[in-house]
């Protein structure tokens, strides 16, 4: 609570921003205590900015905000543990659906121990977003959506039901219904703000916003400066209920890019670039945060397309510092009046990216020119196993003998029934999906641009393909019906 608050660095200070004045914990004011954090990576800050704010004397203490100083000391390394706490929490369906449950289940207790039941509700805000049930029973058609949204709510009518009874019974829970988008690309376009706001009695609080999701690729919100990441069920429970995420003050890779991309290469391309080297160099439990002059210019899509990928790369998360694109993504979504803010609160706190600085200091590093990326594929089972587009033949060969043990790569077998034969490598899965791809409005539009030239020289899907497109939110759909390329 803001009273028992120690304020041991005296980082309570005002900020104004238009007409309103905001309360927020000054990490310039902690540096003049523990020395110099001008090159602490920007992903620290946020956990720095989060310990002075919750400094209680118990679960923080000075000695913990001190301690990232120290980290700067030894290189980037620290043993020291702390205490997170996250400003939301965002959840599935699969996952949340139990912790509605649990939480109607303390009601009932409390109920039945003559209290009142309406004071159990989450501490901090929920967002759960229904979008793991779409099944694709309808395809190839202008009218499959809605013939698999109606199968969908008859299939699970009772859960969204109970779902709707908590967030309307439920303070600080919120429902996303089915049909809307994946949960991680509605939290990137509409439930993110970059600086996040409460009211604690006359002040209103401005802080970094920061959440810890039930699903993995929560991390793509980090492509938008907010820093979150997966964690299970039990750990999401307790985040909801106000409990800190204890952790040990993370390494951080330093991941430099420098050009642009080459005309033909696409997001996908580079994040299954940057997937492959972040693999191979190790990033199981660091942060991994990017910079260099290659950011410069990089579209707020394709840095969610990375940040997106961290669990593929193995580290929790991979973030991207507040500045002018931030800025511009947040505008464009209708969320100028937080874009301002943002502006505001990363200058005065040091968060925002400045080109002439000099670069944080990091664990460890490694660098990629953009111009060096080629359009690839990955295969054949995970998404580290990148094969150049040009080699794509004579891997597929190589990857039939060495990985299914079968030297037949040209055999076909004709099918009963049929005026057709199959044979290894045909494609029978055609589908346009993963959060990775379809948030992405360059590689969609791209597709799009494919499948209309395609259609215009006559080409047919086989007979024997399934054909799917899974936009990620119902913002994918309207640019590509606006564009005329649905």
């Amino acid at each position: 609570m803001a009273a028992a608050h120690p304020n041991s660095f005296k980082a309570r200070k005002t900020l104004k921003v238009g007409g309103k004045t905001y309360t927020y914990f000054s990490l310039k004011a902690v540096e003049k205590q523990v020395g110099d954090l001008s090159r602490l990576p920007f992903s620290l800050r946020v956990l720095l900015e989060n310990l002075v704010r919750h400094e209680d004397g118990t679960t923080v203490k000075k000695a913990d905000i001190a301690a990232f100083a120290d980290w700067i000391k030894n290189g980037g390394k620290s043993v020291k543990e702390i205490n997170f706490r996250p400003a939301r929490v965002l959840m599935q369906d699969f996952t949340g659906v139990p912790a509605v449950v649990d939480l109607a289940a303390m009601r009932d207790a409390m109920g039945k121990l003559g209290g009142d039941a309406k004071k159990i509700n989450p501490l901090v805000p929920v967002d759960l977003v229904i979008d793991h049930s779409v099944i694709v029973d309808n395809f190839g058609n202008s009218s499959a959506f809605g013939a698999n949204v109606k199968l969908e709510y008859e299939r699970n009518l009772e859960r969204y039901q109970f779902l709707r009874w908590g967030a309307m019974a439920f303070d600080n829970f919120r429902v996303v219904p089915p049909g809307t988008g994946i949960c991680h690309q509605v939290n990137l376009e509409y439930l993110a703000q970059v600086v996040w706001t409460k009211k604690e009695g006359k002040e209103t609080i401005a802080y970094p916003d920061t959440l810890v999701g039930t699903d993995s690729h929560t991390t793509m919100v980090n492509g938008l400066s907010v820093l979150g990441w997966g964690v299970g069920g039990i750990e999401a429970e307790a985040a909801m209920l106000g409990q800190a995420q204890p952790m040990v003050i993370p390494d951080v890779v330093g991941f430099k890019l420098t050009g642009k991309l080459p005309e033909g290469a696409t997001a996908t391309d580079l994040v299954l670039t940057v997937t492959q080297m972040l693999r191979k160099k190790g990033v199981v439990s660091k942060f991994v945060e990017f910079y260099g002059e290659g950011l410069d210019e990089m579209p707020l899509a394709n840095r969610a397309t990375i940040a997106n990928m961290a669990p593929e790369y193995g580290a929790t998360c991979g973030f991207f510092p507040v500045d002018a694109i931030t800025l511009g993504y947040l505008k464009t979504t209708n969320r100028g009046a937080a874009a301002k803010l943002t502006e505001a609160y990363a200058k005065k706190q040091g968060l925002w990216r400045n080109k002439k600085a000099a670069d944080p200091i990091f664990t460890d590093t490694l660098s990629l020119d953009l111009g060096d990326v080629v359009p690839s594929l990955a295969g054949p089972k995970r998404p580290q196993d990148r094969v150049p587009l040009s080699e794509a033949a004579q891997q597929f060969v190589a990857n039939m003998e060495k990985e299914f043990d079968r030297k037949d790569a040209g055999k076909r077998i004709k099918c009963e029934g049929t005026d057709y034969d199959l044979g290894h490598g045909d494609v029978v899965i055609a589908a346009i999906t993963s959060c990775t791809n379809t948030s992405n409005p360059y590689v969609m539009l791209g597709a799009g641009l494919i499948a209309r030239n395609a259609v215009k020289h006559g080409l047919k899907v086989k007979p024997w393909v399934k054909t799917s497109l899974a936009p990620g939110s119902q913002v994918v759909t309207e640019y590509l019906e606006a564009s005329g390329l649905q």
